[in-house]
């Protein structure tokens, strides 16, 4: 028996960035607001010594269990796709705070060129830059357009920074000063700066002092422990919706939050949505939650998997490029080299987003008229603080066991340096998400099913930014330099990173996008679905600041939905792909 309740303003699925900020921003508003998360509900408190590195980096307490639900995966669309059964590749994060409480705290906001990628490469270097087979396309609104909302979710999260030499433009400085620096960011900074680059320090989520947000949450100054990236911050220093957003939701009154709530699909007429249905976990009942408003803000893959479910939107064929939920699927391009040196650094206190950044390899910062790809990423140097159980590296050729092995990780504990690149990936027509017709989660619904797999462009841009790292480790005096490698396929269990996009991407146009740049769903009015899903390809950078600056673009857009109804945005139905 399905226990139906009472109509609300809004319903919003998954509470962790996204769906705090809309839950803080509509309640503030005198909205009444419902959120459900799948997860459980932890504040800092609960996260009071946890620096367990095997129950959380090794057996990922905080993740998705995929005994429950997982994906299925497979590199090409001939291929029969297997259940994904050890996270690795990406981390599903499940909880209130969802992927935050574990990020390291990385907020960057996304170059000019990202957001006109399309028309910006085509005007600068013609429309062959673009093999026929990526499926590029601009993001149907500008840099300019959103730069007052990444300055609110700046604002927000208290980020501490340092301003890019390059850019983008900014109109506020960070809110906060960048962290400290250590022998070995300063060994880096002049290296860089001796190859001529531009290095500076990255924008942070842990905090370098006590912050008191605009809404009155105050955020507690990085204490440097080093247990960031699969952690929960016990000292309230790393910002996260648990210590921002939804406690300013909660204070007005307006905010109903459920967690342990699972939903299942979104209600329709196929012109309006009338609410969503969703599974008490713990006890197995089902409710209809009604609401004048749906906002789906779950994790990148899930937004496509409830739409899919539902059948809202038009599913993406790779065959004919027609329909849009599913399309464009994008990773990130992990490029790496390591330095072993003959000197001493003491790297095992450190912070998630304690680093410095060159962009000078980022977007089209350099020319591309020579090189047989676009765009390129971003190069930084972090010290993480080194764990014991995964931080032991040694170089290639070494044993992964024995007295060699314990004789060289010893030695090189404080004598290896690595530095990392977030390589853009551009969408490819074969890389998109649909629902697995065998596979099945534990409610019995079709698995989210992956097709991936790493391009030519992939690997052009890999080698060229592992050189480029090279370079500045060779220059910080490394006595050996290791490049990372890129394997002819994309593997889903090692670990690379969690900064996966597209699935539900935004646009001018419906024939080729499913949202609007409210992030307000085309084909159904009152369905507004936000998060790093809604980007037509990914960056050089992480995506959670402009995962934050949509949202509040999209709170803003919600308001005016609701005083006014209707489509928010004039399609531009002239503007298809070529």
């Amino acid at each position: 028996m399905v226990t139906k309740l009472d109509k609300v303003d809004v319903v919003v699925v998954g509470i962790g960035w996204a769906g705090g900020i809309i839950s803080a921003e509509l309640a503030k508003q005198g909205l009444k607001v419902v959120g459900l998360e799948r997860g459980k509900y932890k504040t800092t408190e609960d996260y009071q010594m946890v620096h367990d590195e095997y129950r959380y980096a090794v057996r990922y307490e905080l993740m998705q269990d995929l005994s429950k639900e997982t994906i299925t995966f497979r590199n090409n669309p001939d291929e029969q796709a297997l259940p994904m059964r050890q996270l690795g590749a990406f981390l599903l994060g499940t909880g209130v705070g969802g992927a935050s409480t574990h990020w390291n705290g990385d907020t960057w906001r996304f170059l000019p060129y990202d957001f006109e990628l399309k028309s910006m490469t085509e005007k600068k270097y013609g429309k062959n830059k673009i093999p026929n087979e990526y499926t590029i396309q601009d993001w149907g609104i500008t840099y300019d357009e959103l730069e007052p909302y990444y300055d609110r979710f700046e604002k927000t999260a208290g980020t501490s920074g340092e301003e890019s030499p390059l850019g983008p433009p900014r109109k506020n400085p960070y809110p906060n000063p960048p962290m400290k620096t250590t022998p070995m960011l300063e060994l880096f900074t002049k290296s860089a700066k001796n190859l001529g680059l531009h290095p500076f320090r990255l924008p942070s989520g842990n905090l370098s002092q006590t912050y008191t947000n605009p809404d009155g949450q105050t955020l507690n100054q990085c204490q440097y422990c080093g247990f960031c990236e699969k952690f929960g911050c016990e000292y309230g220093a790393k910002s996260t919706p648990v210590v921002t957003v939804i406690p300013t939701a909660e204070k007005t009154g307006n905010f109903d939050l459920r967690p342990y709530s699972n939903v299942t699909g979104i209600i329709h007429d196929g012109k309006k949505a009338a609410g969503v249905r969703y599974v008490d976990v713990q006890t197995g009942e089902e409710f209809e939650q009604a609401a004048d408003v749906v906002v789906l803000t779950s994790y990148t893959m899930n937004n496509s998997k409830l739409l899919l479910l539902s059948e809202l939107g038009r599913p993406y064929d790779p065959k004919t490029g027609d329909g849009v939920i599913g399309k464009n699927y994008c990773y990130h391009i992990t490029a790496k080299a390591t330095g072993f040196f003959k000197d001493k650094y003491n790297a095992s206190m450190g912070a998630g987003a304690l680093g410095v950044t060159v962009d000078d390899y980022n977007g089209d910062f350099f020319d591309h008229t020579d090189l047989d790809f676009i765009h390129g990423g971003s190069i930084s140097i972090k010290q993480l603080g080194k764990r014991p159980i995964l931080e032991n590296a040694v170089p290639k050729g070494t044993k992964p066991w024995g007295k060699e092995f314990k004789q060289q990780s010893i030695k090189y504990y404080n004598r290896s340096i690595a530095a990392w690149a977030q390589g853009t990936s551009l969408p490819h027509r074969n890389n998109y998400i649909s629902l697995d017709p065998i596979y099945k989660d534990a409610y019995g619904l079709p698995l989210t099913r992956l097709t991936y797999d790493f391009t030519e462009h992939d690997a052009k841009i890999f080698h060229f930014l592992t050189d480029r790292i090279a370079e500045i480790i060779e220059e910080m005096g490394a006595e050996l330099v290791e490049k990372g490698e890129i394997s002819e396929h994309f593997d889903i269990v090692p670990g690379w990173n969690d900064h996966i996009t597209g699935g539900v991407i935004l646009g001018d146009n419906p024939e080729t996008s499913a949202l609007n740049n409210y992030l307000q769903m085309w084909d159904v009015e009152n369905v507004f679905v936000i998060g790093a899903s809604a980007f037509p390809h990914n960056g050089g950078y992480n995506p959670t600041g402009t995962v934050g600056a949509l949202a509040y673009r999209a709170a803003e857009g919600i308001q005016k939905y609701l005083e006014k109804g209707g489509q928010l945005v004039k399609a531009n139905l002239k503007n298809k792909l070529a």
